[in-house]
């Protein structure tokens, strides 16, 4: 079995309520991600087999609202056990197009139980595993601490290479040269 390289940047990616923009955004970066692949092991993400959160993570984007319980619980272990943590995108940023749902009154339950709780909707051999919504949808840094942000719907790959590089290198990006939002 190879060894890991202990020189190299413990880094994971989270998909929480979001399109996974954020996460083909990062993809997007093409030939660069053999560059960063020489400084980082990606420990955790949708984009590799890992079950679950692992300790010691130096850097992780989390891509997305928090919307329900499940995410916000994972939203604290990931910050319990990351160093830096950063907003990917503007759903994870103010809440974005997953927020919409917060603008539904309270009178409105009757369309979340429709669509989440209705027994009929469901496949008859799939048992229903839909985590208890939030009343509101959140941005991350209205339940944990967000070190760096990162705008966009998606951002675009050049900003996301460069933010990592600069983090990579022990530098605070300088984001407002490179990003504006809206």
């Amino acid at each position: 079995m190879p060894q890991m390289n202990p020189k190299k940047l413990r880094v994971a990616t989270v998909w929480l309520s979001g399109c996974s923009g954020c996460h083909m955004s990062f993809l997007d970066q093409d030939e660069q991600l053999l560059e960063l692949a020489k400084q980082i092991t990606l420990v955790y993400s949708p984009l590799i087999d890992a079950k679950e959160f692992p300790p010691d993570v130096a850097l992780t984007l989390i891509e997305g609202a928090v919307a329900n319980e499940e995410q916000k619980e994972m939203l604290k272990t990931v910050r319990a056990k990351t160093i830096t943590l950063v907003s990917l995108g503007d759903c994870a940023v103010t809440g974005n197009v997953v927020a919409l749902r917060n603008r539904w009154p309270q009178s409105d339950q009757a369309i979340i139980d429709r669509a989440y709780n209705d027994p009929t909707n469901l496949h008859p051999q799939t048992p229903q595993q839909v985590p208890k919504l939030l009343s509101q949808v959140q941005p991350l840094h209205e339940i944990v601490k967000v070190d760096h942000y990162i705008p966009g719907c998606p951002p675009n790959a050049k900003l996301i290479n460069y933010v990592l590089t600069e983090l990579i290198a022990g530098r605070i990006p300088l984001r407002e040269e490179h990003a504006k939002y809206g």
